[in-house]
């Protein structure tokens, strides 16, 4: 499967590096940058679960995680532990380029972290844009900053664009499908999870009562 993937996405145009375990696949991550990680679940030494938990602690990079079908808690495990998105085994080819073409663009809201210690650069010099304020949540949607308490708080591009997805309607209920749609580029009805997911990652780095929850309908940011 390693290998058919490798081939299939490489005529699309990718470079992909591949590695047949966790922790083959840690070291490559951290020798090399890359724009997107795909991760099996069932990979032997480290799984995609704790490969994702590994990578989380120093980068943003979207990441793509393949489960086996019909596997709920595989699919909640790796969405809790940073994945952006999943598909599930046995996956079509096309299908699995729209998910990495919907990742890539989303990865396009969110500029470089800056380096531990660091401010983050601006080469370009200030963003133009406008400063939302939430209380003490602010958002700067030209230079994608977003701060808590002026405490700068990471965002991977998932998170970002579902945040400026809920900070354009404010006080506004969002359903699920709409969300899906607008910040995962779903055509159709996917699983809300990876919406309650992501909505659950947004209000550990933001605060619990950021965002609340709409029973039946959906979520809303608090004005």
């Amino acid at each position: 499967m390693r290998r058919s993937f490798t081939v299939s996405l490489e005529r699309y145009g990718y470079t992909v590096r591949a590695a047949a375990d966790g922790l083959t696949g840690l070291e490559s991550f951290r020798d090399e940058d890359f724009d997107l990680l795909i991760l099996d679940v069932m990979l032997p030494g480290l799984d995609g679960i704790g490969l994702c938990r590994k990578v989380r602690e120093t980068s943003l990079v979207p990441v793509l995680m393949m489960s086996a079908r019909g596997d709920g808690l595989d699919i909640v495990s790796g969405l809790e532990a940073g994945a952006d998105d999943y598909v599930v085994k046995p996956v079509d080819t096309n299908v699995l380029v729209a998910r990495i073409r919907s990742l890539l663009r989303r990865a396009t809201y969110a500029p470089a972290p800056a380096a531990a210690g660091q401010p983050a650069a601006d080469p370009a010099g200030p963003a133009e844009g406008e400063l939302l304020a939430f209380g003490d949540l602010t958002i700067h949607t030209g230079g994608l900053d977003v701060a808590v308490g002026g405490t700068p708080v990471a965002l991977t591009p998932t998170e970002l664009k579902l945040l400026l997805e809920f900070a354009a309607h404010p006080g506004i209920v969002l359903e699920r499908h709409t969300l899906l749609r607008n910040v995962w580029d779903y055509g159709w009805d996917g699983d809300s999870r990876v919406v309650d997911l992501c909505v659950q990652r947004l209000r550990g780095k933001l605060g619990r009562d950021r965002i609340e929850t709409v029973r039946g309908f959906g979520y809303k940011l608090r004005r």
